[in-house]
């Protein structure tokens, strides 16, 4: 029963979530909080550890959480989930588009989804670091990772740095901050 628990959750997370692996993150939260799969602290690292690894967010957090519940059938069962909705669409909706991209209401359905889809990010970035205890909590920001996470993103803005090293380069200062 869990395999098809599994696979029925992470499809319906596929299948309803656009924007990008990103704004899928607040519905994935839900759907472990809903089933108990995992506590808050666990979920936020999994998406810290998704962030950082090769490939899509939302596959790596789907592939990760099915690995928790039951090893490698639940990641591949998870992965298989979270994807095949996208593939299914895709494969639809990329013959159509091409079709109908000039028409104004295709068009107003794309500008209506991009600021829902910004607003979901955010939620997600707001969630995942209150959860951490970067903002919020017993101290109310934590100064050291604010700092970190400020840096971060200037590099990110001000140089044309490859993520990578940013994310090494963050790590490291942890090993001297915390």
């Amino acid at each position: 029963m869990q395999y098809i628990d599994i696979l029925v959750t992470f499809f319906k997370i596929g299948l309803i979530s656009f924007g990008g692996g990103y704004s899928m993150l607040p519905i994935i939260g839900k759907e472990v909080q809903v089933h108990q799969w995992l506590s808050d602290r666990q979920f936020t690292d999994v998406i810290a550890v998704s962030a950082m690894s090769p490939g899509p967010i939302a596959s790596n957090s789907a592939t990760m959480i099915g690995y928790s519940l039951d090893n490698v059938a639940g990641a591949l069962l998870a992965c298989i989930g979270v994807t095949l909705p996208s593939l299914i669409i895709i494969l639809i909706l990329g013959k159509l588009l091409f079709k109908y991209q000039d028409y104004g209401l295709v068009k107003a359905v794309f500008y209506g989804l991009k600021p829902t889809i910004t607003a979901l990010i955010i939620y997600a970035v707001i969630k995942f670091t209150v959860a951490n205890g970067i903002i919020g909590g017993q101290n109310i920001v934590d100064v050291k990772s604010v700092i970190v996470g400020v840096l971060a993103f200037g590099l990110m803005l001000k140089t044309k740095a490859h993520p990578l090293y940013i994310i090494l380069g963050s790590g490291i200062a942890g090993l001297f901050l915390f």
